[in-house]
């Protein structure tokens, strides 16, 4: 494996994890929305990674990361008896999404550490390709 695969790898890791970190973002945005049906009511959406191996080389060490699909989370949703709200149905019931708003942060910090950790692997990278092209000036 090259250097240059590095960054290739780093970079599918990436989007990889921008991809979860929207996904907790809109988790977290529709916390609170409530539905008058079961149908219509939000679902904790979370992303499943899957390793994609270079179809030429076949080296697993130079497996990069995709996204297999996206799932609905198979939790059950919140049924709150709220009678005057705007959306609750015949029988005065509301139903809340089923997002957890503290593992949705934990995955948040876990998916930005994750970015943070192949910004700096791409960094590095960097510089060790650019003291390698600096041997030969010296």
């Amino acid at each position: 494996m090259g250097l240059f695969n590095t960054f290739e790898i780093s970079g599918t890791a990436m989007t990889a994890q921008t991809v979860r970190m929207n996904l907790v973002a809109s988790n977290l945005a529709n916390v609170n929305s409530a539905a008058s049906s079961v149908e219509g009511t939000y679902k904790s959406r979370q992303a499943v990674f899957k390793t994609m191996v270079d179809e030429f080389s076949h080296d697993p060490a130079v497996a990069k990361v995709g996204i297999e699909r996206i799932v609905e989370s198979e939790e059950p949703l919140k049924a709150q008896y709220q009678p005057h709200h705007p959306s609750a149905n015949e029988d005065g019931y509301v139903f809340m999404p089923n997002v957890n708003p503290i593992e949705s942060m934990a995955n948040m910090i876990d998916a930005s550490r994750s970015y943070q950790t192949n910004v700096e692997v791409l960094n590095t990278t960097k510089q060790m390709l650019m003291r390698t092209i600096n041997l030969g000036k010296s």
